[in-house]
C-alpha cells in the first residue's frame, strides 16, 4: 500500500540521519581537535534526544493522527539536517545533531503505531517487517555515505542530501493524509491539561508488568548493541587499514542481514514462533558481532555485518510486535515509549562506550556488546515463554 511505502522511506531518511556520522567519527575528531569518544557524542545527542521527544510525539500522535504528525515531522527534519550541514563548530553541530534526534524522533514509531491501528494482529508482524526495509536500508545506507563522504565529498554533503529527501517526503506524506479513509486517520478527543494527559498516557502504559519487561529489554538490547555498532567502521579502519568508505560499506551489510529478515519474516515466524526469533536472534547477532571484533583480517567482517543485522532483526522485531499490542488504546504512547526506551539505551550505551574505548580499544567494546546481547535475548525467550505458556 502507498501509505506504507511514504512512512517507510521517512523511516529510511530518520535512520539514515542517525547512522550517518558513525563512519564519519575519524574525520570529525580530526577536523574538530577532539578524542574519538568526544567526537561520538554526535551520535549521543541524536540518540538522547530522540528518546526523550517520545513523551511529545506519542501522545500528539494519538491526538492529532499519527500520519499527518510524521508528514510535519519531516518538514522540521529537513531544517534540522540544513542546520548540521551548516554547523561552524563542534558545540554547533552537536546542538544541531541534538535537535535532528528531536525532530527525527516522530516517524518510526509513529508510523509502526499507525500500521498497528489499521492491519489486525495476525498478519501484523510481517506488514511490520517489510516496512523496517525503510528504516534497514537507512540504517545502512547512512554508514556507507558517511564513510563515502568522509574519503570524497566532506562531511557535511550528507546532511544537505537528507535535508532534501525530508522535504520531499513531507509534501508526500501531507497529500497522502489528505486521501486516506476516516478510519487511518482517527484521533482521539483530548481531555483535560496537556501535560496530566500526556503523564496519564504513560501511566497506562507503564502500568502493565508486561509492558515494563518489555520496556527495559528493548532499553538493555539499545545499550549493548549501539554501544557497539557504530564503533565497528572505526575498528576496521584502525585495525585492519581499511579505508572509511570501504569500512562504510563493509557494514552495510547490517542492512542487507535484516533485509533478508524481512524477506523471511513470514517463514521464520511460522516456524520459530516469537521465542524462537528471540532466542535464535540473540545467537546469531552476538557471534555477528563477535566475529567482527575478533577476526584476523578485514574479510571476517562481511560475513560478522551480515549475521549481526539478521540476529538484531530476528530479536528486534520481535520486540516491536510486542510494543504494538502492550496498549492498544494508547498505541501511539506505547510505541513512542518503545523507542524512547531503545533511544535512550543506545544513549547510554554509547557514552559508555565513548567513555571507555580509547581506554580498552573497539575490540573489547564491540565483543561486550555482543556478549551482552546474547543475554538480553535469551532472558527474554524465556519470559516470553513463560507468559504464552501461562495464557
Amino acid at each position: 500500500m502507498t501509505a506504507i511505502l511514504w512512512l517507510s522511506l521517512a523511516a529510511f531518511c530518520s535512520a539514515m540521519s542517525s547512522r550517518v556520522a558513525d563512519a564519519q567519527l575519524p574525520n570529525l575528531a580530526s577536523e574538530f581537535s577532539v578524542s574519538l569518544g568526544v567526537a561520538s557524542a554526535v551520535i549521543t545527542c541524536f540518540a538522547i534526544a530522540w528518546g526523550a521527544s517520545q513523551l511529545f510525539f506519542g501522545p500528539l500522535g494519538d491526538r492529532f493522527g499519527k500520519y499527518v504528525v510524521v508528514g510535519w515531522a519531516c518538514v522540521a527534519c529537513a531544517f534540522t539536517a540544513t542546520l548540521c550541514g551548516l554547523a561552524p563548530s563542534f558545540p554547533m553541530l552537536l546542538g544541531a545533531r541534538l535537535l535532528a534526534g528531536a525532530t527525527a524522533a516522530a516517524t518510526i514509531p509513529l508510523s509502526m503505531a499507525w500500521i498497528g491501528d489499521v492491519v489486525p494482529y495476525e498478519r501484523r508482524q510481517p506488514v511490520l517487517a517489510r516496512f523496517l526495509l525503510g528504516q534497514i536500508g537507512g540504517l545502512s545506507s547512512g554508514v556507507m555515505v558517511g564513510g563515502l563522504a568522509a574519503d570524497y565529498l566532506g562531511w557535511r554533503a550528507p546532511f544537505f542530501g537528507i535535508a532534501l529527501a525530508f522535504a520531499a517526503l513531507s509534501v508526500a506524506l501531507l497529500s497522502m493524509n489528505r486521501r486516506l479513509p476516516e478510519r487511518a486517520r482517527q484521533v482521539r478527543k483530548a481531555e483535560g491539561h496537556a501535560v496530566r494527559r500526556m503523564l496519564a498516557e504513560f501511566g497506562h502504559v507503564l502500568s502493565s508488568r508486561w509492558a515494563r519487561v518489555v520496556l527495559l529489554t528493548v532499553f538493555v538490547e539499545g545499550a549493548f548493541v549501539y554501544g557497539a555498532f557504530p564503533f565497528i567502521a572505526s575498528h576496521l579502519h584502525r585495525l585492519h587499514g581499511v579505508s572509511l568508505s570501504k569500512a562504510g560499506s563493509l557494514v552495510m551489510l547490517f542492512g542487507l542481514g535484516g533485509v533478508l529478515f524481512a524477506t523471511t519474516s513470514g517463514m521464520l515466524v511460522r516456524r520459530l514462533g516469537e521465542v524462537g526469533l528471540a532466542r535464535w536472534g540473540g545467537t546469531i547477532l552476538g557471534a555477528g558481532l563477535l566475529l567482527a571484533a575478533l577476526a584476523p583480517s578485514w574479510p571476517w567482517a562481511i560475513p560478522g555485518c551480515l549475521l549481526a543485522g539478521l540476529g538484531f532483526y530476528m530479536l528486534h522485531n520481535t520486540l516491536q510486535i510486542n510494543a504494538t499490542q502492550m496498549a492498544p488504546e494508547r498505541r501511539g504512547a506505547a510505541v513512542s515509549a518503545f523507542s524512547s526506551c531503545f533511544l535512550l539505551g543506545q544513549s547510554a550505551g554509547m557514552a559508555l562506550a565513548g567513555a571507555l574505548v580509547e581506554g580498552i580499544g573497539t575490540t573489547t567494546v564491540i565483543a561486550a556488546g555482543a556478549l551482552g546481547a546474547v543475554a538480553v535475548a535469551m532472558n527474554f525467550a524465556r519470559l516470553r515463554a513463560r507468559k504464552l505458556a501461562a495464557g
